[in-house]
């Protein structure tokens, strides 16, 4: 759902291996176990095989204040997995002749530029130019406080358009909250009532509902970033992603969810047909997930300290998830590893070594750093003994020293090379390398 620096890259890589159908366990628990002693995640993963969970664990704190722990019933915000939930639902619309995806949305949003061109269609493909309002600087300064819907359709319309609809594909969070608001008004009911009506009370997904304030007695987890300890992240006011991002879940409900859609019991085989077929970058609520030889289908989520991710793998039928609230490493490794397990393929049980740097050490990389190729600033200032990277108009992320003059963000798989005596920094991330200059 929000808006990130960095692109996690993809898994895949080529090699064929087969479906271990008895698995490892015991190490599989020790990656996690290293990565529980090393603050290096919170959250659950969940593994279905044939409709049956085959493995689960959960690490850390729903709320690290008072030190509750998390276990396998504590919801997490999945942000964009939500319009996965959100594409079932305008298809099964579309099912009931209420709406048609070739209809152009120009009676529900006159304000919005194109509105008499684009499509429901284009809207669940992300191909109908429409701005998104995650991309703006300025959404990080109102994303905490609630906003009517009147008051979205403003924002988005005043965002304006990126292309021609249909001329490619560009994601587009402000897609997902208009459609949103195109079922409301279909249905006659709030989108809260329609998921559990066609989804969750349907599948028995009793922990899977559209989020509201954050209620840590009700076993909902907080979500957090590590520096130097977990720090609770701002709120989003689920007013703003609604269908787009707002939903909350658990790693085995997701798997659950998963297993009926791609198993035919939420709409159709021919919707499904449609929701898996890629133009562009994108199906209706899903995109392609590689892993070597083989490609899932599934989504991404992320919103403030939350991070997500579900996937269906027919080769197999296995269904896997991971919900997230604070993360200190590159959860696609951790995708990586559960995967591996399951389809019989090597993995490392990471090992975590501190690297000490002084604050003096620190204040020498301190600076605002430019580069001819990327078009964006990053600033790098220090909070205590910890030093801290921002894009323009990002969020901040925290930089973990591994080595002399080396910092690593393992979240994005980003890796930062300074030179203080000349003042430049190289970036590196997914085989790319970006030289930066202080100003």
């Amino acid at each position: 759902m929000k808006k990130s620096l960095f692109t996690i890259l993809g898994i895949m890589i080529l090699g064929l291996h087969g479906l271990a159908q008895d698995f490892d366990r015991a190490k599989l628990d020790q990656y996690f176990d290293a990565l529980e002693a090393n603050n290096r995640f919170m959250g659950s993963v969940a593994v279905s095989r044939d409709g049956n969970i085959i493995y689960s664990r959960t690490l850390g704190f729903s709320d690290f204040e008072n030190q509750k722990k998390a276990d396998e019933h504590s919801k997490y915000r999945i942000g964009s997995i939500s319009k996965t939930f959100t594409a079932v639902l305008v298809l099964k619309a579309v099912e009931e002749k209420m709406l048609d995806l070739d209809q152009t949305i120009g009676r529900y949003f006159p304000a919005i530029k194109n509105a008499g061109l684009i499509t429901i269609e284009q809207l669940l493909r992300h191909r109908s130019g429409i701005h998104s309002f995650t991309d703006d600087p300025a959404y990080l300064t109102w994303n905490t406080q609630p906003k009517t819907a009147r008051e979205m359709i403003e924002i988005i319309a005043k965002g304006g358009s990126d292309f021609e609809p249909g001329s490619k594909s560009e994601y587009s969070n402000s897609n997902y909250v208009l459609l949103t608001f195109i079922l409301e008004e279909a249905f006659k009911k709030p989108y809260a009532v329609l998921l559990e009506e066609y989804i969750t009370k349907p599948l028995g997904l009793a922990e899977t509902a559209l989020g509201s304030k954050i209620n840590p007695s009700g076993n909902e987890c907080k979500s957090y970033r590590f520096q130097d300890t977990w720090k609770v992240e701002p709120e989003t006011d689920i007013s703003i992603p609604l269908g787009a991002g707002g939903i909350v879940s658990t790693a085995a409900d997701l798997t659950r969810f998963s297993d009926a859609l791609f198993g035919g019991r939420l709409p159709g085989s021919q919707s499904l047909d449609m929701m898996k077929t890629i133009i562009g970058q994108f199906g209706m609520g899903l995109f392609q997930i590689p892993f070597y030889d083989r490609t899932g289908y599934g989504h991404t989520g992320g919103i403030d300290g939350f991070s997500s991710v579900f996937a269906f793998f027919g080769d197999g039928n296995i269904s896997y998830a991971l919900t997230s609230n604070g993360t200190n490493f590159n959860n696609n490794n951790i995708s990586i590893a559960v995967l591996s397990v399951l389809y019989n393929r090597p993995y490392d049980i990471p090992v975590f070594s501190a690297y000490h740097v002084s604050p003096e050490e620190l204040d020498s990389y301190l600076g605002v750093y430019v580069s001819a190729r990327i078009p964006i600033k990053i600033t790098i200032t220090r909070e205590n003994n910890t030093l801290i990277g921002q894009g323009t108009g990002q969020p901040s992320f925290p930089l973990e020293p591994s080595g002399k003059d080396v910092f690593k963000f393992d979240q994005a798989g980003v890796v930062m090379e300074f030179n203080p005596a000349n003042g430049t920094m190289i970036l590196k991330q997914g085989g790319g390398q970006f030289e930066f200059k202080r100003e």
